[in-house]
């Protein structure tokens, strides 16, 4: 048992429909033109005609495996014509640091109505929040709204539904649970991205299969003819791991998991692989980086011919892309 007290995960295996780019890692610190440490986390969408990215920067030291104070956290950004090689922009364009605002980071993209909107975490003095912002030209961010603490991982589908914005969220709810990690997937609804409402619990943590402590949103959802695909993190939790990184102790594994949502209502959900669609194997997974055993998508495009691509953070060190066919990924979630 776990500290939990719900059973041990044990191994688990990618899908075999999912394909790790050979070009992997598609970004790191390397490829970053000032002294960042990890890169990971990004969103990406096409915009203007081309793929952009924006990621985490966490600086510090990857030769001495250490790390500065979060409050150095921000975001870049880099550019691609092949959503496979980036350039990364000379300089961060995204900060959040004052008196309240410890750093904003884990930035999620979705384009709506051809304005790129941006969904990112926010640690504060007094917890930790949910934010959106816009921008045009990624160069300046208007900062919509910011939820109470403790929400984050915040996704926007591309689209109103029924007249309003969506968008999947995860709750801190600690004390209701247990006072534990037992954290859920949750849609809420809005008519302006400014107030949101309706809110509903969409995926438990105890309905997958493959976590034991807490799941939650990954990439915005892309919209199929047969639903809104999208993927989400699945946690699990061994006591028995001990190093596994940069820290003393590092416990936890995160997978991506996928689902599929009704077209027209996306509280409903219409299948869910059993299984993870990705499970750390890979070396730049599994081995040297700040948190080994970590895959956490935060980017997800659906091609003209059916690729779909699915950018993810990697050890919470690089950036990476796996890719599937949309049809594949459709029969996984209903089981066919």
């Amino acid at each position: 048992m776990n500290d939990n007290n719900t059973p041990i995960i044990g191994a688990l295996a990618s899908s075999p429909l999912i394909r790790r780019h050979p070009a992997n890692p598609v970004l790191d610190a390397a490829r970053v033109p000032y002294p960042t440490a990890l890169v990971f986390n990004a969103g990406v969408v096409k915009f203007g005609g081309r793929y952009v990215m924006v990621f985490r920067n966490d600086y510090g030291s990857l030769e001495k495996q250490t790390l500065e104070p979060s409050h150095t956290t921000d975001l870049g950004i880099a550019f691609s014509e092949d959503g496979i090689h980036w350039t990364a922009g000379p300089k961060p364009l995204f900060k959040l640091n004052d008196e309240e605002f410890v750093r904003g980071y884990d930035p999620r993209l979705t384009v709506i109505d051809g304005r790129c909107y941006m969904c990112f975490a926010v640690d504060t003095r007094h917890g930790i929040r949910g934010g959106i912002a816009v921008t045009d030209d990624f160069e300046s961010f208007e900062i919509l709204s910011l939820s109470t603490p403790d929400l984050r991982n915040m996704v926007l589908f591309p689209e109103k539904i029924n007249g309003n914005y969506v968008r999947l969220e995860r709750p801190f709810t600690v004390y209701s649970r247990g006072g534990l990690d037992r954290f859920d997937t949750w849609i809420a609804e809005s008519p302006d991205l400014i107030y949101w409402g309706r809110s509903e619990l969409l995926l438990a943590v105890e309905q997958v299969p493959f976590a034991n402590d807490k799941i939650g949103p990954a990439a915005p959802p892309v919209k199929t003819d047969k639903g809104w695909l999208t993927t989400f993190h699945a946690v699990d939790l061994d006591p028995a791991r001990g190093k596994n990184g940069w820290e003393p102790s590092w416990k936890k594994r995160y997978t991506a998991g996928i689902m599929l949502l009704d077209l027209h209502n996306p509280k409903k959900i219409l299948g869910m692989s059993a299984s993870p669609l990705l499970a750390p194997e890979a070396p730049y997974e599994t081995d040297g980086g700040f948190r080994n055993d970590v895959i956490f998508p935060g980017g997800m495009i659906l091609e003209d011919d059916g690729e779909v691509k699915i950018y993810y953070g990697a050890a919470d060190t690089v950036e990476c892309l796996a890719t599937a066919h949309v049809d594949d990924l459709i029969r996984l979630c209903l089981g066919q």
